[in-house]
Formats: C-alpha cells, structure tokens, sequence
C-alpha cells in the first residue's frame, strides 16, 4: 500500500481516495508511475493506492482450496486483498489526515470491475462512501463464474502442470505456475463468502453500497481487430461476424451497427468491439446503480486520443492498457490508427501525471485536459459531486431519454447519451442468451 497525504497531523478529517490498478487480473501494481497519488493529494486528499495478487495467485479457485477454507470458499484472493486493505485504512487513515469515514474507491479496467466487486460485497460494501469506476464492472467485464465451474477450471489447470493435488501444487516453483497461464484468463468467483451471487442480481436488489458513483469509459476501447481479427473490415466479413455473433439478432445488431462502406464498418465494428470489452458492462453498472442505489450516479464518455509519440520512440507502436511495444520489427503487425481515446488512455490525465510519461509528446490541450479531470475527481472524493466553479456543469443520470453524459475532450461539456439504443440491444441479447 502506498499513501500520499497533505497533513499527516491525525486530525485533518481529509477525503480519502483509494485507486484499485487494472490489467486484466493478470498485471500491473501499484508502483506504476501513472498512480502516483502525489497530484490528486496535492488538491487536499489522502490518496492511496493498493497491491493485490494477480492471476493464479489472485484468483484460483480449486476443491480443496474450498475445503480448507472456514468460509468453504475460494477464488477471490486479490479482491480479498483489496477489502482487507480497505478495513485497514477503517482502522488507521486517521494517522495519515484522513476521515474513514469518507472513503472513495476507484480503478481502471480491471480495476474499474474491483471497484464494482468491493460494492457488491458484504466484506466491503460498508467500508466505502463512494466509488469512481473506469472502463469495466463484473456485469460483462471479468464477469463471475459459479465456484463449481471456477473449481473445475483450477483442477483443470493443476493438471495442466502436472499437479494431482493442492499439496502438488504448493510445491511447484511460481514461476512455473505463472508460465503455465499463458493463455488463460481468471476472473471472480461466486464463492458464497466474498461474493454471495451474481453481481446483476446485487445491483437489480438494491444490495449494494448505497453510494454516490462517478463512471464512464473512453471512445474506443477495442479496434476492429478485436472482432473481425485479421480480416479486413469488409462489409462481407462484417456481416459474416454478425451472423456468426448473433445468429437470429444479426439483422438487428446491423441496425445498431451499421456498415453499408468500409468505412462504416471500421466505424461500427470499432464501436462493437468497445461496447463488448467494457462499454456495456460499464453501462449496465451505471444503468442499474441509477435505479437502485439510492444515490447520483455521474458518467462520462472519454474521447481525448493520445498525442502522437515523441520522436525518441522510434518505430514503437502502442500496446493494449497502455504498454509500449519497442523496437517494432516488420514482421508485427501496425494497429489500425486510433479513432479516438483507446482503453487506459485517461489514467495519466485523471491522476495528474502526464508529466511521467515520456512516451508522447502532450500539449498544453493535453494538460488542461488533465487539469479538469483531476478537479472532477477531486470535487468527487470531497463532496460526492463532481461539480465546482469554473468547471462544465455535470448532470446526474436521471433515468430519463436522452440521459446526460459528461464528454471529457479538449472541448467538455454535456450531451445527450447518443447510444443508449445500442446497449439496449445487447442487454436484450445478453439476457436472451446466458454466457454470451
């Protein structure tokens, strides 16, 4: 755990921020430059910023990880991580200028869908005044299995390394067990303990943390490629993808994604990709914490594309959650050119550390960017709304058509939520076909 403060005398009584690291429980820590709280502290809030375990450390679940445990559950390890970090700060934040009292959690991608997990759970649900999500929840994004699936998934993977037991498994170096999840993808659990069942249903009760929430997710979270892979964006590989996709909903899919040109198509196949990744898992979080949270609910669309590269990068070419692929040989294959902000492009500017980030060349735009989307955040953790003087007026959702969203470019300001239609339609689909 890591902690900036502005007064570390114990009675401040300051807001808290708790900011949760993405990539995609397989990555990332809290030491990345990008997460340095020093800037969000410097606008007089404690800010911290929080480990937990990744990938098969974090969140295998297995049999007799089950039966060892008092709770008989197993799988959610790094979210366990986080709530036992949030009862510590309950416990000690005093120390460090902050009110436990008033708590905010926030993340991106991954991190973005800890901050719905931590809502939804009774070990954490108490424990938070308010949450900030970014690209992502557990309704669609690292969505939950059943702990007998998630259970079969870990045998399946411990006999993947040759391991008959968890004792065998113990005993295997980490290194190994890590090279062995190539490929692999784990996720939360519905284990009974950290998680009592679906997250749609938590939300859809009203059973979550009855706090404010400050989410939305950037213009293009996914290229093309994420779905149509190395075909070209054709119309006839498009509507192929259709079909293949949505069966009987093709035909309606095409209304809500059209792709009469080409053009068109890497338009709508672009928006496709995004809403699917975490657009609409982002969505549906707000959607439903609207209606039953009891609270505002603000949300946004982030649109600002990153600056081209600085010329010291050579023939580097951008990597998915922010990384830099360097020295690019021929043979890798160059993304599409961005169409607007791609996923994690927002970090720096909301936290304030464009400056660490020697990869592109930002601008003065870049920073006034920044600038308001730190004051947002800021005026968020404070006083449970985003608003302030001198800033563009932000509306809550209001359950009404068009709803408002907050568009956060080089010029913000309101607008009406143009694609409500859209995550209509694959809300529909989702709940016609489970496990899509």
């Amino acid at each position: 755990m890591n902690v900036w403060t502005p007064d570390i005398s114990g009675e401040a009584g300051l807001p808290v921020l708790v900011y949760f690291y993405g990539g995609g429980n397989m990555a990332g820590d809290s030491s990345e430059p990008r997460y340095d709280g020093g800037a969000l502290a410097a606008k007089g809030i404690v800010t911290l910023t929080v480990n937990y375990r990744l990938n098969v450390f974090g969140f295998l679940a297995h049999p007799e990880l089950t039966q060892e445990s008092p709770h008989h559950a197993s799988g959610n390890y790094g979210y366990l991580d986080q709530a036992a970090a949030l009862a510590w700060i309950q416990q000690n934040i005093a120390a460090f200028g902050g009110d436990p009292n008033r708590v905010t959690i926030a993340g991106e991608s991954a991190g973005s869908s800890s901050v719905s997990a931590q809502m939804i759970s009774p070990l954490a649900k108490n424990l938070i005044a308010g949450a900030i999500g970014s690209s992502g929840s557990l309704m669609g994004t690292l969505s939950p299995q059943p702990l007998a699936k998630a259970e079969q998934s870990g045998v399946a993977f411990a006999t993947k390394v040759g391991a008959t037991s968890l004792a065998e498994l113990r005993a295997l170096p980490a290194e190994k067990l890590l090279e062995a999840t190539t490929n692999l993808w784990f996720t939360a659990t519905i284990d009974g303990y950290f998680l009592p069942k679906s997250p749609t249903e938590i939300f859809e009760a009203g059973e979550q943390a009855q706090v404010p929430l400050l989410l939305g997710w950037n213009s293009e979270e996914m290229n093309y490629r994420w779905i149509l892979g190395e075909a070209a964006p054709t119309r006839e590989n498009y509507l192929k993808f259709l079909q293949d996709r949505f069966g009987e909903s093709a035909e309606e899919a095409l209304r809500y994604y059209p792709g009469e040109t080409d053009e068109e198509v890497a338009e709508s196949a672009t928006d496709l990709a995004g809403d699917s990744f975490t657009g609409y898992s982002t969505w549906k979080w707000g959607d439903l914490h609207s209606q039953t949270g009891g609270h505002p609910v603000y949300r946004y669309l982030y649109a600002r594309p990153r600056p081209p590269m600085t010329p010291e990068m050579g023939n580097a070419v951008a990597g998915l959650a922010g990384g830099v692929i360097k020295d690019a040989g021929e043979d890798l294959p160059k993304p599409p050119e961005p169409r607007g902000a791609v996923h994690s492009a927002e970090i720096e500017y909301a936290m304030g550390n464009l400056a660490t980030n020697h990869v592109y060349a930002w601008t003065d735009d870049d920073y006034k960017l920044s600038e308001l989307f730190q004051e947002y955040y800021a005026n968020f953790v404070k006083k449970a709304d985003p608003n302030g003087p001198g800033l563009p007026e932000w509306t809550p959702i209001n359950n009404t058509i068009p709803n408002p969203v907050m568009y956060l470019d080089v010029e913000s300001g309101l607008m009406r939520d143009k694609y409500r239609d859209r995550f209509l339609f694959l809300d529909r689909f989702f709940k016609s076909n489970p496990g899509e």
